[in-house]
C-alpha cells in the first residue's frame, strides 16, 4: 500500500495505540546483549556509554552539547534552574500541553502565564506578544503531536524583549522547521525518552541540548549534586543521571530512528489522503517543516461517541489532551480567570489516531475506514442503525 513498511506481526486482534511488547519481541536479543556487555563492567552511572550517547544527541539536534538525565520532566526543570528561574518570574507557555510543562515552572517557584494556541496545537505567538510583562523571564514552547512551533517568530520576540527561550521537544526529536531542529534553537532543548517516545528508553529517561558551553558543563554538574568532582560541590544539585544501560539502549535504537520515522510519516501521509474532503478535521504538513508524528492528531465531531465507536471495532486511540492545563484540579486558584479559547475548543474534539511503526499495513487501512466510517454515521441526523 504505501512505503517504507517495517514487517511485523500482530499480537492479536486490536489495533493498539501503542505497542512496546512487539518492540521488545523485536529487540529482545540485541537489548539483552546489552545490558549484558554494561552490567558485566561493573561501571553502571556516569560511564562511556553517556558520554557516547551525548554525543550522538548532540549530533541529532543539530546542537554542541547534550547532557543526558533521567526524565524529560528534570530536563525542563533543571534547565530553567540553571538559567535563574525562580520566584518572581514568569514563563509563559501554551495551556494545552501535558501537566509537566507548567509543573515544572511551578516546582522552580516561579509562575506559568498560559498562553492560547493555534490550528496546529503549537504556541500561538501573537497571544505570546500579549502576555508579555515585565516579570516575564522565558517563553517556554511545546513542540506538539512531532511539529515545531514557529520558531522563527519566537526567536524575535525573545530577542526584543531580552527572553530566554526554553524548548520542551519532548514529543518532536528530530522535527524541523524553516531548516531549524528541534531542540537547536533556545536557550535549552528538553526532551524526553519515556518508552511512549519516538526515541524511547526501556523506562524513563530524558535530555537537554544546548549550544552554550557554560550551560552545558552547569547541567552536568547539577544533574550529580553540584559536584564538580568527586568530593567538592559548588552548589546544591539534583540526582538526575541517566544510567549507563538506559543509555546503551537509547543509544542503539537511535541508530533506527531515521527508519521509525519514516515509516510513521508514510503512515500520516497515507491518513491525509484518506482523510481529505471529509467531515474529519488534521492539520497538513507544510513545506517549511518536517514532522516526526509522535501523534496523528484529528478533529472530530461527537468525539467521545466515536471514540466509543473505534474501541468496539478493535482499536484503541487516545486523547492528547483532554483535559487543559488551566482546568486541572491542582491548578485551579492559579488560573481561575485564564481563558483560552482555542485551547478548549480544541479539548473537545481531538482525538489521537494510531501511528506507530509496528502498524501493519492492513491495520492502517483498519483505523482510516473505520475513523470515517464512525464519523459518518454520528453526524447530526445519520442514521446510527
Amino acid at each position: 500500500m504505501f512505503e517504507p513498511s517495517i514487517p511485523t506481526s500482530n499480537r492479536d486482534e486490536i489495533v493498539r495505540y501503542v505497542d512496546l511488547v512487539s518492540q521488545w519481541r523485536e529487540e529482545r536479543d540485541e537489548i539483552l546483549h546489552l545490558i549484558d556487555q554494561v552490567a558485566s563492567t561493573g561501571l553502571w552511572v556516569s560511564g562511556p556509554h553517556v558520554e557516547a550517547l551525548e554525543k550522538d544527541l548532540a549530533s541529532l539536534c543539530d546542537s554542541s552539547y547534550a547532557r543526558a538525565l533521567n526524565s524529560g520532566t528534570d530536563s525542563l526543570v533543571m534547565a530553567m534552574h540553571c538559567l535563574g528561574i525562580g520566584a518572581g518570574d514568569e514563563v509563559i507557555t501554551p495551556g494545552n500541553s501535558f501537566i509537566a510543562s507548567t509543573a515544572s515552572i511551578v516546582h522552580l517557584g516561579a509562575r506559568p502565564v498560559l498562553a492560547d494556541v493555534g490550528d496546529d496545537y503549537n504556541i500561538d505567538v501573537d497571544s505570546v506578544q500579549g502576555l508579555v510583562t515585565s516579570r516575564t523571564k522565558a517563553i517556554m514552547c511545546v513542540h506538539l503531536t512531532g511539529r515545531m512551533a514557529d520558531i522563527k517568530s519566537l526567536k524575535k520576540v525573545v530577542n526584543e524583549h531580552g527572553l530566554f527561550l526554553v524548548e520542551d521537544s519532548a514529543q518532536a526529536v528530530g522535527a524541523r522547521r524553516d531548516g531549524i531542529t528541534s531542540g537547536s534553537a533556545g536557550d535549552f532543548g528538553c526532551f524526553s525518552t519515556h518508552p511512549l517516545k519516538n526515541l524511547n528508553a526501556l523506562g524513563d529517561g530524558g535530555f537537554v541540548t544546548t549550544s552554550r558551553e557554560e550551560f552545558a558543563v552547569r547541567i552536568g554538574r547539577l544533574r550529580s549534586h553540584g559536584l564538580k568532582d568527586r568530593d567538592t560541590s559548588d552548589e546544591f544539585g539534583f540526582v538526575s543521571r541517566l544510567d549507563e544501560i538506559q543509555a546503551a539502549i537509547i543509544q542503539y535504537r537511535l541508530s533506527k530512528l531515521g527508519q521509525i520515522v519514516e515509516r510513521r510519516r508514510a503512515i500520516a501521509k497515507y491518513y491525509e489522503e484518506e482523510f481529505l474532503n471529509t467531515r474529519i478535521q488534521f492539520v497538513p504538513e507544510r513545506l517549511e517543516e518536517f514532522n516526526t508524528y509522535h501523534t496523528f492528531v484529528v478533529r472530530v465531531g461527537a468525539r467521545d461517541d466515536v471514540r466509543h465507536f473505534m474501541e468496539k471495532r478493535g482499536i484503541e486511540t487516545n486523547i492528547h489532551y483532554p483535559k487543559p492545563i488551566h482546568r486541572q484540579p491542582a491548578f485551579n486558584k492559579l488560573f481561575e480567570d485564564v481563558k483560552l479559547p482555542k485551547v478548549e475548543e480544541q479539548a473537545n474534539e481531538i482525538l489521537s489516531i494510531p501511528v506507530h511503526q509496528y502498524l501493519t499495513d492492513t491495520q492502517v487501512e483498519h483505523v482510516a475506514s473505520t475513523l470515517k466510517e464512525a464519523v459518518n454515521r454520528l453526524r447530526p441526523g445519520a442514521n446510527v442503525g
